[in-house]
């Protein structure tokens, strides 16, 4: 899977340790809100105080705005920003990349710092990067009634004879 591809279909299993890892992050940080996202800007999950809170938009325009900070990272000769973070007056928003697959997004005010969301945000990444990466691994082309989808077994053959 490449950077800025969505990963196309999750078990329940997988929705159920997402919402976990995230209400953990969310717990550890005392942030309002935590937010999941894929790179591709497809709200995966969300977890806190989203009452109101249009978050299909916010995932769209976060991914976005990462892939904005991408071509200005490399501009300044940098391979990619990991990290974002916008201070409001009263509300900020960090950003960070999940492996290259997801967006994490946590959104707080005064009552917690941006050194404990950035804290914990490098400590769960890795499980989320560890879960999306077993999902895309599970990700073969789709057989429906005998039929291989026969684009993605291509694409996955090239992909294969030009790796080496």
């Amino acid at each position: 899977m490449t950077r800025g591809t969505g990963i196309q279909a999750f078990q329940p299993g997988d929705l159920e340790r997402l919402d976990r890892l995230l209400h953990a992050f969310l717990h550890d940080t005392g942030a309002r809100c935590a937010i999941l996202m894929d790179r591709t800007g497809r709200l995966l999950t969300s977890a806190g105080d989203t009452a109101g809170f249009d978050g299909i938009t916010f995932a769209s325009l976060a991914a976005a705005d990462f892939a904005a900070s991408d071509q200005l990272a490399m501009l300044l000769g940098e391979e990619e920003f990991s990290t974002l973070y916008h201070q409001g007056d009263d509300r900020s928003m960090y950003l960070a990349d999940v492996g290259g697959h997801a967006i994490l997004a946590a959104l707080f005010g005064g009552r917690t710092t941006l050194g404990m969301v950035r804290l914990k945000a490098k400590a769960v990444a890795p499980h989320f990067a560890a879960l999306f990466a077993e999902v895309a691994a599970r990700q073969v082309p789709q057989r429906r009634e005998g039929v291989v989808d026969w684009a993605a077994a291509a694409a996955d053959e090239i992909d294969r004879l030009f790796a080496d």
